[in-house]
């Protein structure tokens, strides 16, 4: 067998202009629009609902290795592995083991649904066999921070060290909580914008919608959406709404100089992660960076350093929609079908844009704000979120039923929207409907949540 030619080392980034030639590579025909959707869910041992650790027989590392008789080829770190791949997707960790999918990037929602559900049978079958349960949530409904593992990888060495520096609740980020997003495309910079601006501003509403993060440590903790609440004190400097996006003159080279203001986490040379934490890119390029002093960076620390901002949308090659608490399988479904139908039909991103346009700065922020708490039913100009949710599900229902994707059955897309329509029309958010339970029939035993909600 002939041995791999090396491969060969990248060239050094010299200036910024090279960063943002690198994101206005990435708009694409409307014929090459495609859907990447992601989710997060927590794992439980059967018989003590604890987190498992990676260790062991029963361990995160001992699921992974199973989920391999599938096709998946392991990632390692130190002779560990602790991430798979296939094809365009892959099976990650997040710091307290909790198992993502990032879906390969797909034509339809109805080929997004089968990825999810051939990947919850697959989970399903290793961790039946491992005595393991999975439930979607968007935040641990049980355990407190410290009965939560971490996983052996470097890069969250780093950033648990650096996250109680710069906020109070990023390790509660970082171990407690999942989430369900969607990675869209865009057609020029100016479709860009127009998405990038519509999107964060209807981010709330999407947060209301999903909100089921009710419970820390068994018990109610006052919000309805608490996943989304941590994220307003984590870390200000890469968080947040982003005021600057709907400025006049923002693009390509507004958000670059955004990212090259956050500070960094790590920078990865020789299968090392050299701690970088606070340090500046900006002194990177000139080769000042104290971690690696005369050192350049390259594109790769670039797209590494663009994963560490963590702001309701963000951009890379696509726009990645970031506001809404895991959930079930039905949920997994009704995310990017939302977003699909606002953002790839014009007459919705239209719609959707009338929707939000003359929301001021105060009224963005205050949405923001409230809906962890209130979702659906925080007041707005006269109404409540509601309305604006009942609206965005009648744009984003139009949207696509215009796009007309069917699948062997002929259905179109539109009936991955019926959970949040049901939702919407009952004023009533999946956090609410746990809340009503744990009062009610299950006798304020938060142990019923991983029995009734698990996949």
């Amino acid at each position: 067998m002939t041995s791999p030619e090396p491969t060969p080392p990248e060239a050094p980034l010299r200036s910024r202009d090279e960063l943002v030639a690198y994101l206005a590579t990435g708009p694409k025909p409307p014929d090459a629009w495609r859907i990447g959707t992601e989710h997060e869910k927590f794992g439980f041992r059967l018989d003590d609902l604890r987190p498992p650790a990676w260790e062991g027989e029963r361990g995160i590392g001992a699921l992974l290795e199973g989920l391999t008789r599938y096709g998946w080829e392991r990632v390692e770190e130190h002779g560990q592995v602790i991430a798979l791949s296939k094809d365009a997707a892959s099976v990650t960790l997040e710091p307290a083991g909790q198992l993502e999918l990032s879906g390969a990037p797909l034509e339809t929602i109805h080929d997004t649904c089968r990825e999810v559900g051939s990947h919850l049978f697959e989970l399903k079958t290793i961790a039946d066999d491992l005595r393991l349960g999975f439930l979607g949530m968007g935040f641990q409904p049980k355990w407190a921070r410290a009965d939560m593992p971490w996983m052996p990888k470097d890069r969250y060495r780093i950033m648990r060290a650096y996250m109680p520096k710069v906020g109070g609740l990023g390790l509660d980020m970082m171990t407690r909580t999942c989430t369900v997003q969607v990675n869209l495309d865009f057609g020029s910079e100016a479709d860009m914008v127009k998405k990038f601006r519509a999107s964060l501003a209807l981010q709330p509403i999407a947060t209301a919608l999903f909100a089921d993060s009710p419970f820390t440590e068994g018990r109610p903790n006052g919000f309805l959406s608490y996943r989304s609440h941590i994220w307003t004190d984590t870390d200000p400097d890469r968080t947040g709404m982003l005021d600057f996006v709907f400025e006049d003159g923002f693009g390509f080279e507004r958000y670059v100089d955004y990212m090259l203001d956050v500070p960094m986490y790590f920078v990865h040379r020789g299968g090392t992660y050299h701690d970088a934490s606070g340090q500046s890119f900006r002194d990177f390029m000139e080769g000042r960076l104290p971690a690696l002093p005369g050192e350049l960076p390259t594109l790769t620390d670039w797209t590494d350093h663009m994963t560490t901002a963590f702001p309701e949308v963000r951009l890379k090659k696509f726009l990645e929609m970031r506001g809404a608490d895991g959930g079930p399988w039905n949920r997994i479904c009704a995310l990017p079908a939302f977003w699909v139908g606002l953002l790839y039909d014009d007459a919705s991103l239209d719609a959707a844009w009338d929707l939000v346009k003359d929301f001021t700065l105060a009224e963005r922020h205050a949405l923001r704000d409230g809906v962890p708490k209130h979702a659906l039913k925080l007041p707005f100009r006269g109404g409540t979120v509601r309305d604006l949710a009942l609206r965005a599900l009648e744009i984003s229902a139009a949207g696509l039923a215009r796009r007309d994707r069917r699948n062997d059955q002929g259905q179109d897309e539109c009936h991955f929207l019926d959970p949040l329509i049901e939702f919407a029309e009952a004023n009533e958010t999946p956090a609410e409907r746990k809340l009503a339970l744990y009062h009610g029939e299950w006798g304020g035993d938060i142990d019923r949540v991983f029995r009734e909600f698990a996949y």
